[in-house]
């Protein structure tokens, strides 16, 4: 089977968009199979940075068909004003962009009740991007969402809209559906050609050795499942999320390529053991540039947090992993990952712990490395890396038990350092 999984090792933000867009290069199909608006992974198109949000970020490469996958809760107005601006850059959508009808949607009550609810928790908040999606997941399982194929039938869709919002009645007052109705079906004239079966199409594909690629949202350190829950995203960013998300099954993804921060970040609520002291915090993140693809917030930033990195690798069968924003490192005097916790108790421990609480109260157990002063931004070849850079990643490759194959060096596709190719 010619397929790659590209998974997020931890809270997201890991630079995903780049490796996807690099490997893309090779690929027939890219597949996204979660998430929603929610996501921001950005990419370098003609030099400068353009964030996606729904699309898969294969769509720069001319040849690659990129699908949204069932798993995915599809805003109808964000993806068309996507689209648009992709066409406005140069970029040829037509024929390469399909949609799976049976992918749920985000309609603008799932947005006010996103809001509301995290207004509600108040000190409680999880952090969320007010995108809607959690909603639009909720009435997923609720088995009161509404899906792609359910645009197509007027009438139909009038009832099932009647229906969700009859369960809410604290806000049913807010929304009037011909409205809703009114503004929605002239993007769904607009978005109807693209929408197709897509777990037929995706099965067919791989059965015909097509290469596909299958792109993460988040990270799973936010996987609903298995991560710091509640402080988590609303679904699957595992590799099992591929299967439920796509309907292609697990015995046909071949690789896994895991990506991973030479650091670590973190954006929103929740446990974060690894954090910078606050004055140096401020400093690297101004460098590094670690402000939200989607909202534009400040990311908290860390030592690199290899128990929780072990555990991803563990948690989707990782047979690579890609290291990126390693260049922001440069200038740094010492290095440290965290190789194990030192619990409230004083126990040392080596897993990650599923109560978030014993996570929020561990202390960070380091292993030094020393830096470097070189600006390595741009470098292609390992072999032109400081030896302080090849030790840290070596030691990191030590630690994971994991090849890293692929180091970005930059944000732009050619600064990359790919030791292995993967296809």
């Amino acid at each position: 089977m010619n397929t790659i999984a590209v998974i997020g090792l931890s809270w997201g933000d890991e630079g995903k968009g780049k490796i996807v867009d690099l490997l893309s290069e090779k690929a027939d199909i890219v597949a996204r199979y979660q998430g929603g608006t929610n996501a921001g992974h950005t990419v370098y198109y003609k030099g400068e940075p353009l964030p996606l949000h729904l699309i898969p970020s294969g769509i720069f490469n001319k040849k690659t068909i990129c699908v949204i996958g069932n798993g995915c809760v599809v805003n109808l107005k964000s993806l068309y004003e996507e689209i648009i601006l992709l066409e406005k850059e140069g970029v040829d959508i037509q024929g390469r962009l399909f949609i799976s009808d049976r992918a749920h949607i985000t309609f603008p009550f799932h947005i006010y009740e996103d809001k509301k609810i995290e207004e509600i928790k108040g000190s409680k908040k999880v952090g969320t991007t007010f995108k809607g999606v959690g909603p639009t997941y909720t009435d997923k399982y609720a088995r009161t969402g509404i899906r792609v194929a359910d645009l197509l039938h007027l009438d139909d869709l009038k009832t099932l809209i009647e229906f969700n919002l009859s369960t809410k009645k604290w806000m049913r007052e807010k929304f009037n559906i011909k409205s809703i109705l009114e503004e929605c079906q002239p993007i769904v004239n607009k978005l109807k050609e693209y929408f197709i079966d897509t777990v037929l199409f995706l099965n067919s594909e791989i059965d015909k050795e097509r290469k596909v690629l299958f792109e993460g949202a988040q990270g799973t350190l936010l996987d609903v499942d298995l991560g710091t829950y509640p402080y988590v995203t609303s679904s699957n960013p595992t590799i099992g999320g591929i299967s439920t998300g796509t309907g292609v099954p697990s015995s046909k993804i071949k690789d896994v390529v895991g990506v991973a921060k030479a650091y670590a970040t973190r954006i929103g609520e929740g446990p974060f053991p690894t954090v910078f002291e606050r004055d140096f915090e401020d400093r690297f993140r101004k460098h590094a540039k670690e402000f939200g693809a989607t909202t534009g917030r400040p990311r908290r930033c860390g030592w690199f947090d290899a128990v929780g990195i072990k555990y991803a690798c563990m948690v989707n069968g990782v047979t690579s992993i890609a290291i990126t924003k390693l260049d922001c490192l440069s200038g740094v005097d010492k290095i440290k990952v965290c190789v194990e916790y030192r619990t409230k108790d004083g126990k040392r421990v080596s897993s990650f712990p599923a109560y978030t609480k014993e996570l929020s109260e561990t202390i960070p157990i380091y292993e030094e490395f020393k830096g470097w002063k070189q600006d390595i931004r741009g470098i292609v070849k390992a072999r032109l890396l400081p030896s302080e850079a090849l030790d840290y990643l070596k030691g990191l490759e030590d630690i994971l038990n994991v090849d890293i194959t692929i180091i970005s060096t930059g944000p732009n596709r050619k600064e990359t350092i790919v030791k292995k190719e993967i296809w």
